[in-house]
């Protein structure tokens, strides 16, 4: 008897049409550390050939005790034979947004980065991250590095591969600090467009996961607005006030004509495997749109 090899999670969540409104992972803070060479599973705590692993997991525990998110960065297709050690720290909250970049000799220098950023100098180009984390997710390598390629081959100063974002299942995922634009599924568009879009201040709603340095809530609140109202302004539908009782959540936004109040309800979809590695189906929340009126 012949097994049939499940499809990738990724297909998968593409038949299921998924939606990916209020999916983005939190952070409110990030770092961003250069490590250039193949990554294992972990990319901190098991790529022996590009940073020993007792020193990943001292950096790790470091930058998440200080209740940041960490991921590893590498530049797409160039490998030289000295490698480089680049760090971008961002600040991602709504109205407070900053991007500090810097470079240390080598890994073990990471440890005593100045979690502020203040070892830098403030950044005013933006960080375009693309998870091509293969050994992660399958799904990763398949869409992440077309879509990578794509937008590095436009913006080359500003794309960079980046290891596990969450939601695999919506790759390939892409990050966009220090505003902290989560998207996903970018392969299945023209990726470098969606950083055209942000460099004039926009963003493509049919895309974005929401930003991460707010509750899923109001990402759904969001991009409801926006599919209502057609506003795709990165500044645009502000969170005025945000409350929940249940499992209904109302949130008034500002929006272009006067505040806008939109109310969503949380739920739980169907079991389903959300990588590519996963054996047991797990139910995931989801947000569906109660109502949307003048607040």
């Amino acid at each position: 008897m012949t097994l049939r090899k499940r499809a990738p999670c990724s297909d998968q969540s593409l038949l299921r049409r998924d939606p990916m409104y209020g999916t983005a992972s939190a952070g409110s803070s990030w770092v961003l550390l250069e490590l250039p060479g193949g990554w294992g599973p972990s990319a901190f705590l098991q790529s022996p050939a590009v940073i020993d692993p007792e020193l990943g997991r001292a950096i790790v525990r470091r930058v998440e005790g200080a209740k940041m998110r960490i991921a590893a960065i590498r530049r797409h297709g160039r490998r030289t034979d000295t490698p480089r050690w680049r760090w971008f720290i961002a600040r991602a909250v709504v109205g407070g947004e900053a991007l500090y970049a810097g470079e240390v000799d080598n890994p073990r220098d990471y440890l005593d980065l100045a979690l502020d950023g203040s070892d830098g100098t403030l950044s005013t180009d933006p960080v375009v991250a693309v998870c091509a984390h293969g050994r992660h997710d399958q799904c990763c390598a398949v869409r992440g590095r077309g879509a990578i390629a794509a937008i590095a081959d436009a913006y080359p100063e500003m794309a960079w591969e980046c290891s596990h974002l969450g939601g695999d299942r919506f790759a390939a995922t892409m990050l966009i600090l220090p505003e902290g634009l989560c998207y996903g599924r970018v392969d299945s568009t023209d990726a470098a467009e969606l950083v055209r879009l942000y460099l004039d201040g926009r963003l493509d709603n049919r895309y974005l996961r929401g930003r991460t340095s707010l509750p899923h809530a109001v990402q759904a609140a969001q991009y409801f607005a926006r599919e209502k109202y057609g506003d795709d302004r990165i500044a645009g539908l502000p969170t005025l006030s945000a409350e929940h009782t249940d499992h209904r959540h109302r949130v008034v936004l500002g929006g272009e004509s006067g505040p806008v109040e939109v109310t969503v309800e949380e739920g739980w979809s169907e079991p389903l495997l959300s990588q590519c590695h996963a054996k047991v189906p797990g139910r995931v929340k989801i947000f569906s749109l109660v109502s949307i009126t003048p607040a």
